[in-house]
C-alpha cells in the first residue's frame, strides 16, 4: 500500500492552530506565572547565597592549623585559635542529641502507630506550641532546673537546653515520616504473623529513617548555632573545656562575643567561628544523605 500524501491545507490548519494555541492568553498567562514562580524562588535563594558567600570571604582567610588546635588569644593579640569552642559545641550538641533523638522518636511512634486520635491531636498541638517557644525561654528554663540546682554553669545544662529546642523538630518530622509509610507494608507484616511492635521496629522505622535523619539532621542545626539557651546555661570560658560539669566554651557564643569586640583579631575569629558552624551543618546534612542515598522500601 502506498503511503497518503498529506494535505498542504490540512498542515497549514495544524500550524495555524499550533500558533493559535500559543498566542491564547491561557498559554501566556502559564508562561508569565512560571515566570514569576522563578522569580520569587531566585529571590528566596538569594539570601541564602548571599549569606554563605560573605561568610566564606570572611572566614576563609583565617582558615589554618593554629585555627583548629590553638586557644582563643587574649583581646588584643593576634593568633591563636577556636579549637576549645569547637570541642564544646560538639560536646553540647552531643548531649542535646542523646536526650532529643531517643525521646522525640519514641514519642513520634506513639503518636503515629499507638495512640488515640484525640490524644494525637493534642500532643501534636503542644510540639507545634513548643517549637514556637522562644530559645531563650529554654535556656531560662535549663538555668532554673540544672544550673541553680547543679551549683553551676556546665555542658549537660546546655544540653539539656539545646534538647528542648530539637525535640519538637524531631517529633513532627518523625511523625510526619511514619504516617507517609504505605499501609499496605504494615498489613503485610501482621499478615505474615508479625506483630504490632515487630511491625514498627523491624519495618515501619527502617522504611521512615531517610526522612527521620533529615529531620534530626535540621534539630541538630538549629540546635548548633543557638546562643541565648548556652549563655543561661554553659555560659564560656577561654580554656579547654575541663568536663561535662564545668562552664564549656561553643562556637555560637565566642562569636557572639567576638563579634563585638573593637580588636581587628578577635572579628577574624567571630567570622572564622561562623564558616566553621557552616560547614559543620553541611557536612551533617552530607553524611545523613550518604547514609540514606538508598530508599528501603
Amino acid at each position: 500500500m502506498s503511503n497518503p500524501v498529506p494535505d498542504e491545507n490540512s498542515l497549514e490548519q495544524k500550524v495555524g492552530s499550533l500558533k493559535k494555541v500559543k498566542n491564547s492568553p491561557r498559554t501566556l498567562l502559564n508562561l508569565a506565572m512560571t515566570g514569576i514562580a522563578g522569580a520569587c524562588m531566585a529571590i528566596t535563594l538569594l539570601p541564602l547565597f548571599a549569606v554563605l558567600s560573605y561568610v566564606t570571604i570572611q572566614g576563609f582567610n583565617r582558615l589554618n592549623l593554629d585555627l583548629f588546635t590553638k586557644l582563643p588569644p587574649p583581646p588584643g593579640l593576634s593568633g591563636g585559635g577556636i579549637a576549645n569552642a569547637i570541642i564544646g559545641t560538639l560536646m553540647t550538641v552531643g548531649i542535646a542529641s542523646l536526650i532529643a533523638v531517643p525521646f522525640g522518636v519514641l514519642a513520634a511512634v506513639y503518636l503515629s502507630e499507638f495512640s488515640s486520635g484525640e490524644v494525637a491531636r493534642w500532643v501534636r498541638f503542644a510540639t507545634n506550641v513548643l517549637s514556637g517557644v522562644p530559645s531563650i525561654i529554654a535556656g531560662v528554663f535549663a538555668y532554673g532546673l540544672f544550673v541553680v540546682n547543679m551549683g553551676g554553669f556546665s555542658a549537660i545544662a546546655g544540653g539539656a537546653a539545646l534538647a528542648v529546642l530539637m525535640l519538637p523538630t524531631i517529633v513532627r518530622t518523625t511523625d510526619e515520616a511514619l504516617q507517609i509509610v504505605p499501609q499496605d507494608i504494615r498489613w503485610a507484616s501482621v499478615g505474615v504473623g508479625a506483630s504490632n511492635y515487630q511491625t514498627v521496629l523491624q519495618v515501619v522505622l527502617p522504611a521512615a529513617i531517610p526522612a527521620i535523619l533529615t529531620g534530626v539532621t535540621l534539630a541538630v542545626a538549629r540546635a548548633a548555632g543557638e546562643t541565648a539557651p548556652l549563655i543561661f546555661t554553659a555560659l564560656n570560658s577561654p580554656f579547654w573545656p575541663a568536663g561535662f560539669d564545668k562552664p564549656t566554651p561553643s562556637l555560637s557564643v565566642l562569636v557572639y562575643n567576638f563579634a563585638t569586640v573593637p580588636f581587628k583579631a578577635q572579628k577574624e575569629l567571630a567570622w572564622a567561628a561562623s564558616l566553621i558552624l557552616v560547614l559543620m551543618v553541611l557536612l551533617t546534612s552530607i553524611l545523613s544523605r550518604w547514609a540514606t542515598r538508598q530508599k528501603v522500601y
